[in-house]
């Protein structure tokens, strides 16, 4: 079984790496993953093209049809889809918007065993937003309401048991600007109260202050998972699974590993890194980060737990090629 695994693996496919296993990519549709997931020829004169701007440069990224996500599944499990960030999914007369249609044509290509996994949209979870050059207080934030009915009842009336899981992120707090630990835990309760019962929901905090124990009790109280992000500001995977007091927290006993960025490097210099994501970029990977990841994936499948890994080319260049070395470390590690 471990060779055809490696052999699998080899093929950057990864769905039956193991049963609690999940490997997918944040966000999809790259044509810097041509000959790796996606099959050139399918995808000749199909390709579309848009203009990116990023820390004040310009990159013209080039992008598959959503149809690409039915060869995507080939490969991978899970799928985050992270553009709904940037948007709710109905509108104030609870119509579709843009954001919602783009689901709808995901939901058309996925097979029964797909599964995805959707961010909550930032005019929910985000303390401020930035808005014409300069962050002011968010008037949504916390609101029951407008996650509810405006983004939860239609992401879940679309995708159904295909949603894996939603993801909370909650951005980053110059030392200026951040809410006590205690203020934070009381505030997220409220919340959390108010929202519908799902043990899909998971939290991703990215001021390391805010990782306090008030914090990890109102998860656990909410059967809330922690997401363990690789990102520019925060602690190593490892020390955040330790500030948890090493508990997997999610009551439906599935856990979400994200490998935003590298350690330090900030998301416009590491997209500029990444750009065109069709390679590895020498140095660019934190040098423990595979290791981590495969040291939580380990610690989740020994305790049943099921374990999400999404990988952003963003992390070392080229998504794929980081799975593939996350993958055989994983088999290494489970066939000493």
């Amino acid at each position: 079984m471990a060779g055809q695994q490696i052999h699998s693996v080899e093929g950057f496919r990864f769905r039956d790496l193991h049963p609690l296993v999940s490997i997918g990519t944040a966000s999809d549709r790259y044509a810097g993953w041509l000959g790796q997931i996606y099959s050139e020829q399918l995808y000749r004169g199909r390709i579309s093209q848009r203009l990116k701007t990023v820390g004040g440069g310009s990159f013209r990224e080039e992008v598959l049809p959503v149809k690409s996500v039915e060869e995507y599944f080939e490969h991978f499990s899970v799928l985050e889809l992270d553009f709904t960030f940037y948007g709710l999914l109905l509108d104030e007369d609870l119509r579709p918007t843009q954001n919602y249609r783009v689901l709808q044509s995901y939901r058309k290509y996925m097979g029964a065993s797909d599964r995805v996994i959707i961010k909550v949209p930032q005019v929910i979870f985000a303390q401020r937003l930035w808005r014409e050059k300069r962050f002011v207080e968010n008037p949504d934030y916390l609101n029951p309401e407008l996650f509810t009915r405006r983004f939860y009842q239609p992401a879940v009336q679309l995708f159904g048991d295909l949603l894996q899981g939603l993801i909370f992120e909650q951005e980053y707090q110059p030392k200026q600007d951040r809410t006590s630990p205690d203020a934070y835990a009381l505030a997220l309760d409220g919340f959390l109260q108010e929202i519908p019962k799902d043990n899909r929901y998971h939290i991703e905090v990215r001021t390391e202050s805010l990782l306090s124990e008030p914090y990890f009790s109102v998860l656990e109280k909410h059967g809330v998972g922690q997401v363990l992000s690789h990102w520019t500001w925060l602690p190593s995977l490892r020390k955040q699974f330790t500030l948890s007091g090493g508990r997997f927290l999610n009551r439906s006993g599935q856990t979400v590993v994200r490998l935003m960025t590298p350690r330090g490097v900030r998301y416009a210099e590491a997209y500029a890194m990444a750009y065109p994501f069709n390679r590895l970029v020498d140095g660019m990977m934190s040098p423990h980060m595979v290791d981590e990841t495969v040291e939580v994936m380990s610690e989740a499948v020994d305790r049943g737990v099921h374990v999400n890994v999404v990988i952003n080319n963003r992390a070392g260049g080229n998504a794929p090629i980081i799975a593939q070395k996350i993958s055989r470390r994983f088999l290494e590690a489970r066939h000493v």
